[in-house]
């Protein structure tokens, strides 16, 4: 099993924790099939009332989708199958709130994650990027996922500067990606105080309430996400200058990516 659910009948909170630490929590086929899997099961659980979705270790939140999986494509410029567009909660239609802890590195397929989560916790060593453009692949939902939380300026600077930039936890408290910011290996426990607050109202209020803020971004991301098969399919490299890009991110005078 790639999660790890801690459900605290008491507060009502259910602790989700990505658990591939030493793959840096990325997401393979069999863990997004997991994450579902249990969001549609949460969403019949009256025992939870609100979730908490963290990453094992302090390395990682997620990597985004592991570089080890093949995902055959079909051969048209306007459809691409993409396996993490049905790891989020909404997705599989749940609105009980989800709080998202962050320690370590976000980045890349990890934004259908935190895109899909009512707020996010961070720790102060936490830094957020999106490697797309640096290996050749067009960054199109992930962009429009963090459209919805930060500044058009933001969201650009961060897609388009790949590995070269990580924008880190204050600046992201600084422009809205991030609600709360902790010392570090606090963000779980932070995110779970929140939570309980939220587990301990009525759960009808709670969940029309994260409806009502859904609704009022929706129809934009609903129509920014139908151009995103296309823009990929036309905008990515062929997967192998995607991998010789990829291997050689490491090679003499690349440096370390810059954090602001």
């Amino acid at each position: 099993m790639a999660l790890r659910v801690e459900r605290d009948k008491e507060s009502g909170v259910a602790l989700v924790t990505l658990d591939r630490p030493a793959k840096l929590n990325a997401i393979d086929l069999e863990t997004a099939d997991e994450l579902a899997a249990l969001w549609s099961v949460l969403r019949y659980d009256e025992s939870v009332r609100a979730v908490v979705l963290t990453g094992s270790g302090t390395r990682a939140f997620c990597t985004g989708i592991d570089r080890g999986v093949t995902v055959p494509q079909p051969p048209s410029p306007y459809a691409v199958d993409d396996p993490l567009l049905r790891i989020g909660p909404k997705a599989n239609d749940l609105w009980k709130p989800v709080v998202a802890a962050v320690e370590g590195m976000a980045c890349g397929g990890a934004f259908y994650l935190l895109g899909e989560a009512e707020f996010v916790v961070a720790s102060r060593e936490a830094t957020f990027f999106d490697p797309h453009t640096a290996y050749g692949m067009v960054s199109a939902y992930e962009a429009v996922a963090m459209a919805q939380r930060m500044p058009f300026g933001e969201v650009a600077r961060m897609s388009l500067m790949g590995t070269a930039e990580r924008v880190g936890a204050e600046r992201a408290y600084a422009v809205g990606l991030v609600s709360e910011v902790t010392e570090p290996g606090g963000a779980v426990a932070a995110a779970l105080r929140a939570a309980t607050v939220i587990a301990g109202y009525p759960t009808e209020a709670v969940q029309g309430t994260v409806r009502a803020v859904w609704s009022a971004k929706e129809a934009a991301r609903t129509q920014a996400m139908a151009h995103a098969p296309a823009l990929i399919a036309l905008g990515n490299l062929p997967p192998d200058r995607q991998a010789e890009l990829f291997e050689g991110r490491g090679r003499a005078g690349d440096g370390p990516p810059r954090v602001r």
